[in-house]
């Protein structure tokens, strides 16, 4: 999906991806984690930017990513009515160059919102942003319409693509949100180191 498609999407309104709100599975996972090593963590297709600023409250230096002009004017506005600090900026998370190497990167959504044909892509850009033994954090959404977006995804094929790079430390079934229970795989995944 282009640029234009997903601008045109904020541009209409037509986003039932936005919930207000972060990721339930993202919330209690930093509440039930106070211990974590904090550093850098991306958002790529951080839309409206509420799972960043769960980062930036949590103590994170956060960054959100994202090809809407309108996402990421939203996300900013935001942040800054909430009396946060992260970053934004407008970038192609699967074709350009990261801005440096992150601690942490949270997918939700995303891998899902992209053409299943660019899956192999992703799994390069999450390496290439991503610090050898830094933290990939990802709440798949599984059972969707097959004609998309979002495209449906299983634990088989999670497993299958990350497992080479990346070392499982703990998948569990998320709290969500209303209309997706039961519908998400929380995985949290460790780096191999190169």
């Amino acid at each position: 999906m282009s640029r234009d498609y997903w601008e045109h999407r904020y541009q209409a309104a037509d986003m039932p991806w936005e919930k207000g709100a972060p990721s339930p599975g993202l919330v209690d996972f930093l509440a039930a984690n106070p211990q974590l090593k904090r550093g850098t963590v991306c958002v790529p297709g951080c839309g409206s930017g509420h799972d960043v600023r769960a980062f930036a409250q949590a103590g994170f230096d956060a960054f959100g990513f994202d090809l809407a002009p309108s996402a990421i004017a939203s996300a900013e506005a935001k942040t800054k009515a909430a009396g946060l600090a992260a970053t934004f900026a407008l970038t192609d998370f699967l074709r350009e160059e990261p801005p440096q190497k992150f601690d942490w990167l949270f997918e939700h959504t995303l891998f899902c919102a992209i053409q299943p044909t660019e899956r192999d892509e992703y799994v390069r850009a999450v390496l290439k942003w991503l610090k050898p033994g830094g933290n990939y954090l990802a709440v798949n959404y599984f059972l969707t319409d097959p004609d998309g977006p979002p495209f449906p995804t299983t634990r088989d094929e999670q497993l299958e693509r990350f497992s080479p790079h990346f070392e499982l430390l703990s998948e569990w079934t998320p709290r969500s949100y209303p209309n997706r229970t039961g519908l998400e795989r929380m995985f949290h995944w460790r780096r191999k180191a190169v």
